[in-house]
Formats: C-alpha cells, structure tokens, sequence
C-alpha cells in the first residue's frame, strides 16, 4: 500500500481508505460480526485511515465501527468522523450541537480523541451558521485536544470554491468528481495546494453509478448519465473485467490525490479493492471506458442551496 501525505496535517495516509457507511446497513442489511471483520481486514491490507458519521445509519456505523476499533489498538489508523448532518434533511450546525455531537460520537466509537471532525454536507445550510457557529466550534475542540484537525465536506465543488477562502480547515472530503465519469474535482487542486488543504476523495465508483446491477432509484443522476455508466460497466464486463476495479484504480493512481475512500462490510471486498491498488492498470481497456463516457463527462447533478452549484471560477 502507497502512503502519501495529506494536505500541511503531517498525516500519512493510504492512497485507499475505508469509509464506514456500509456499517451502518446504509446500502443494504449487514451483519455487525461481518462487518467488524471488514474494519479489520482493512487495517490488515494496509488501509491505515477511516471515515465514518452519525448519519450513517442513524449512528449505527460508528456503533459497529467502535466495536471494531475497541479491538485494536489506536496507533493503528486514523480516523474521522462528522457533525451537523443526521438524517436525510436534518442539519444542525451550532456550536453546541457540534460539541455534543463529538463527546456522543467519541462514546459510540471508543475512543478519546478523533484525527479529524469534518462538518458533513454544509451545501444546505446558509454560509452565516458555518462561518459564525460550526467554524469556531471546531477550532475550540482543537484547542482542546478532542480532535487533531478540522475539515468540510459536500458535493458541489462551487462549495469549496467559495468557502475556502473564508474559513481555516485542514482538509476536505469531496465525492464523486474524481471517478472514470467525472475528473470536474482536478480543477480544485491548485485551490488546495495553494492553502495547504488535504483531500479526501469519495466514491470512486460514482454511488453506485459504474455498476452493472443498474443505479438504485434514489440515484440523483440523469437517465443520460445511468444509462452511459451502465453501457460503460457492461463493456468492461464483455472484456472480463470488473468496471469496480478500474474505477478504483483510475482513482487512486492520481498522486496529487492524497487517497480516495471506498465502503463495505464485506472482509473479502475491501481484501480485494486492496490488492487491485497494488496491480497494473489495463490501459487500453481505460481509454474505450473513457470514450464510452465522454459524452456524459463531468456531468453532475444539484445538491443543497442554489448559491453553492454556481462556480465563481467559470
């Protein structure tokens, strides 16, 4: 497993990390002795950096997750986790929700401290309560040693382009703009390294977009955008290949991408996804995926407040 540093934090992080949603029965019902078999079996293959949030499974992620962590030891991993999201539409980004979101997550969690506390999906929230409330929220718990490092998370890239400037974080989690599809999340890099901000990057395979079992229902893609992925993984398919690992390849093989998180409660799974970081990319198959997708890419779709999908930059 490759390491690479992330952002000014000092952190070292593996090139593919483990998000903890899937913990939380969020995709599909799960087994919680299964599950904390995963956390280990991505410790075990080199992962060295988790993710996980309240919202996932209404708490019950970090639930499983805290199992699994109060069997290892603390120097092994990093870990994140979120405030101010925790339910499909409820926020609550205040200073005091934040606080006491950290103190119940470190509980669910099993242990004293977290590497970093991102704010979770801050786009449907005016920018007022994140610049007066949530911001100073986070530096407090800095200050008091409850996490090492703070961050934002979202989906619009126009997000970060406008919050960045006004706000100090470490680091930022940004999801489905750097996949075979969508490579929109590369116009963000000098931004980051200007600052000094380290990248999370999330779902390599698009939420389920680059998949030959078909998009779920609740998938905001356009029809256009489904039905070229689903072209596109049924391709790979023809040729043997699991579009999965290409995408996870294609993901983790940008080096000023500091690591790209992948979810499952599946041992062999994240076993698997390991081991296909550490293969050769097939490099013809690449460019047909790429050309079976090019009409459709960097399409994206609305998420939050209109003002937050508007680029200053375009």
């Amino acid at each position: 497993m490759q390491y690479r540093p992330l952002g000014k934090t000092g952190l070292q992080v593996s090139k593919l990390s483990f998000g903890a949603s899937s913990l939380g029965s969020v995709f599909r019902q799960t087994d919680d002795a299964e599950a904390v078999r995963t956390v280990h079996a991505a410790i075990d293959a080199g992962i060295n950096y988790i993710d996980v949030s309240p919202y996932y499974g209404a708490t019950k992620a970090e639930t499983v997750l805290g199992k699994a962590i109060g069997q290892m030891s603390r120097s092994q991993f990093y870990l994140s986790t979120k405030a101010g999201r925790y339910g499909m539409d409820t926020f609550d980004f205040s200073r005091a929700r934040i606080e006491t979101s950290l103190e119940e997550s470190l509980r669910r969690l099993n242990t004293d401290y977290v590497d970093i506390l991102f704010l979770h999906d801050i786009e449907f929230v005016p920018p007022d309560i994140i610049l007066e409330e949530a911001i100073p929220a986070l530096d407090r718990l800095k200050q008091q040693g409850k996490i090492r490092f703070s961050g934002i998370c979202g989906l619009p890239l126009a997000l970060f382009e406008q919050m960045l400037p006004q706000v100090r974080v470490d680091a930022i989690i940004s999801y489905c703009h750097y996949s075979l599809n969508d490579t929109s999340l590369l116009r963000l890099l000098p931004l980051l390294e200007e600052r000094g901000v380290g990248l999370v990057n999330a779902s390599p395979i698009s939420m389920g977009l680059l998949s030959t079992r078909g998009t779920p229902d609740w998938h905001p893609a356009s029809p256009e955008l489904k039905e070229a992925c689903l072209r596109a993984a049924q391709f790979a398919e023809r040729r043997g290949e699991d579009i999965a690992k290409l995408a996870i390849q294609f993901s983790t093989g940008n080096e000023r991408i500091p690591t790209t998180l992948v979810s499952t409660a599946n041992p062999a799974n994240i076993a698997k996804n390991a081991k296909w970081t550490e293969e050769p990319m097939d490099r013809e198959l690449l460019q047909e995926v790429l050309d079976i997708l090019k009409p459709i890419h960097n399409q994206t779709w609305v998420s939050g407040l209109p003002r937050y999908n508007e680029s200053i930059f375009e």
